[in-house]
């Protein structure tokens, strides 16, 4: 009997001093504004991978600070892992897959998928609730 099979996905969200949430606008989404996220590849670690993939995008290094909690998908044979991660060194540059990268107040997102904005506010809500009580 044959099992299906998932894609591993590693994503980053990233916040800065004020609380935003930094965002790419990808070339190739119907709504293109989203979180930083990419494919694992085969034998990689979960944490290099959400690296890999975000210098890739952006030409940004950044560090994993922890892993939030891992996705699985229930429309797509997909498991997401989500870090909480911080920019380290670098300057954007375009890339194939990301024309633009900018931090958005948390309660003034740009169209976007759904799931993402959810994710974003419950994480935000989590890391920030000492300032919003």
């Amino acid at each position: 009997m044959l099992r299906p099979r998932f894609r591993v996905a590693v994503a980053a969200l990233v916040f800065d001093e004020k609380g935003r949430i930094l965002l790419f606008k990808h070339t190739y989404r119907k709504f293109a504004w989203g979180i930083p996220v990419g494919g694992l590849e085969y034998g990689e670690q979960p944490e290099q991978g959400v690296i890999r993939e975000f210098f890739e995008e952006s030409g940004i290094t950044i560090k994993v600070e922890e892993l939030l909690f891992a996705d699985s998908s229930k429309l797509f044979r997909h498991i997401t892992l989500i870090y909480l991660c911080k920019i380290v060194s670098g300057e954007f540059r375009e890339s194939y897959e990301v024309s633009e990268m900018k931090y958005f107040p948390v309660n003034d997102l740009p169209p976007m998928i759904f799931d993402e904005k959810d994710l974003i506010g419950a994480v935000y809500k989590d890391l920030f609730a000492h300032e919003l009580a």
